[in-house]
């Protein structure tokens, strides 16, 4: 473990020390107290620049919106691709970012953190309970109903996916407004989307037919992955050889990071975009996207195209792939055989 990764560890701890009993002091209305059309203006927190959990985000904006399809929302993240991955979503009204190294611009970070008092919001989500600074934020700001994050004891027994990242705050969120007295929600927890249009499907398509010049349909790889998460070129050697003697009425291509680093040393044909939403609409047009854990993985998902994602260290309850007919593979304790039949069942519906 390098020294990075030890300090942002003990930094973790002592925040989350620091800030556990934030919001102890928040009373709560009550039943009758709040008017549902009067919710209009809706803050919702998550504080990280990453990819993958700026699009986990997705599905709790929008069970905001269609709970309250009148309201305007105001996002506050950090740094990152917010505004692609939202950019069709007209119900966001303003994306307040965070300076991704706030020692790098100290006066932006603190004024990104008293922008907060500018304004009064009915509602405040922060969408990340181990998140310090989102439980800080949340105290921070105006509004007279506020989610600080905890997950209440009674979701834990009554959804077994309580645990994924995309899904608590949503499951919170309804077991909270139910307990002022709203409408008990009771419909499918959305997917990831970042609402693709159909310009953008169509140029998508044609992007890809320019690579495999063919009718043929097409799986789609994308070998990288960050650290530890990342398999080797003789695990994925493996893994494409198998693909071409499995699925030869497939067209095999793969999605290339911003490295340009293929673990099957460039032997598919390939892309490359630094364009996230054209990524996605490329994926879209294929039959499955099948990568390591990592937050190109859940752009495909977020593009509404199924997954086959490969889990060595993450916990796949917490970020694991779902909808679209998607599955999260924990590969310690499945095998290429496994993986396959996954695989293969996604092909055949």
């Amino acid at each position: 473990m390098s020294l990075k990764v030890r300090i942002n560890k003990i930094r973790r701890r002592i925040m989350r020390s620091i800030t556990k009993r934030v919001g102890s002091s928040y009373t709560e209305p009550k039943k009758g107290d709040i008017v549902f059309s009067e919710i209009k203006r809706i803050l919702i927190i998550r504080p990280n620049h990453r990819l993958g959990n700026q699009l986990l985000l997705t599905p709790l904006v929008q069970e905001v919106i269609n709970t309250f399809p009148a309201c305007a929302i105001d996002l506050f993240v950090k740094g990152g691709v917010a505004h692609p991955v939202f950019e069709n979503y007209n119900e966001i009204d303003t994306i307040i970012k965070l300076p991704r190294k706030p020692f790098d611009n100290v006066f932006k970070y603190a004024k990104s953190w008293l922008s907060i008092k500018n304004k009064t919001y009915d509602l405040v989500i922060n969408a990340d309970r181990n998140s310090s600074s989102g439980k800080l934020l949340t105290q921070l700001a105006k509004a007279k109903i506020k989610v600080f994050g905890d997950v209440d004891e009674s979701i834990k027994t009554k959804y077994a996916d309580h645990e994924h990242i995309s899904k608590y705050p949503i499951y919170n969120l309804r077991h909270y407004l139910s307990k002022l007295g709203f409408e008990n929600i009771q419909t499918e927890v959305p997917l990831l989307d970042i609402k693709l249009s159909d310009d953008e499907l169509f140029k998508g398509k044609e992007i890809l037919n320019s690579i495999i010049k063919n009718d043929k349909k097409t799986i789609c790889i994308y070998t990288n992955a960050t650290g530890a998460k990342c398999y080797s070129e003789d695990w994925w050697d493996a893994v494409y050889s198998r693909l071409l003697k499995e699925y030869p009425d497939y067209n095999i291509i793969e999605m290339l990071p911003i490295e340009n680093i293929s673990k099957i040393n460039f032997k598919a044909p390939n892309f490359y975009s630094q364009d996230i939403r054209e990524m996605g609409a490329i994926t879209n047009n294929t039959s499955v996207f099948v990568s390591a854990d990592n937050g190109v993985m859940h752009l495909a998902s977020a593009s509404q195209t199924p997954i086959v994602g490969f889990f060595s260290r993450t916990n796949t309850k917490i970020y694991g792939s779902y909808g679209n007919g998607s599955v999260a593979l924990n590969t310690n304790e499945t095998n290429i055989d496994d993986w396959f039949k996954e695989i293969a069942q996604i092909l055949k519906s």
